[in-house]
């Protein structure tokens, strides 16, 4: 069982729809326990980092996700789920992120004409090898919606990139936490292989 972390952003049940669709039972919650003993955890959302922040604490899962991390749990933060999972954002001066990782959110650059927020589909490059993306060729299309991106602080985690004004990274890896800045269940069959691998990982040593 995959645990979603309710925490009142947007987004979440159309990640439940895509696990369900793959076979795997997923379950909307913000309960301690379910996510401490779930076999993997995602953290989806759209919205704005300060506030995203500040409802994690208010329902008191600033703890639980840490613990989970600890715990080896396969973690996957999706889209503004990847953003809190570093160190801060420039979206929400004076907020803490979570600080699983090491790095920072900083806004896209309105240059050379690009609409900001992106919205849209972009191909992706793997700079490192990473797990998620097992057979998914190099340069397949995923879909995003952000006006912020990924400056991770360490290069050898970022297992996909690519390019919208400025080099964006798009995915990391590191031990048993993943992100992704796009969104793997808009993203039609690469997106469904990306989340399948996911599951696949949950599953591992079982």
């Amino acid at each position: 069982m995959i645990a979603i972390i309710d925490y009142d952003a947007g987004n979440i049940k159309s990640v439940e729809k895509a696990l369900q669709f793959l076979g795997e039972e997923a379950v909307i919650t913000r309960e301690e326990n379910v996510i401490l003993n779930a076999d993997g955890v995602i953290l989806p959302g759209v919205g704005a980092f300060g506030d995203a922040m500040e409802k994690l604490h208010a329902y008191g899962l600033v703890e639980v996700i840490h613990r989970c991390v600890a715990q080896k749990t396969p973690f996957l933060g999706i889209c503004l789920g990847l953003q809190l999972l570093f160190e801060s954002s420039e979206e929400s001066p004076g907020v803490e992120g979570l600080h699983v990782l090491d790095g920072k959110i900083v806004r896209i650059p309105a240059e050379n004409g690009l609409k900001v927020p992106h919205i849209g589909w972009n191909n992706l490059t793997f700079p490192n090898k990473g797990r998620l993306f097992e057979n998914v060729p190099e340069n397949s299309y995923v879909y995003f919606v952000h006006s912020y991106y990924l400056k991770a602080a360490d290069e050898k985690q970022v297992t996909a990139a690519t390019e919208y004004g400025t080099y964006i990274h798009a995915s990391v890896e590191k031990d048993n936490v993943f992100a992704c800045q796009f969104h793997p269940e808009k993203s039609s069959d690469v997106g469904m292989q990306i989340l399948r691998n996911f599951i696949r990982i949950t599953k591992e040593g079982k």
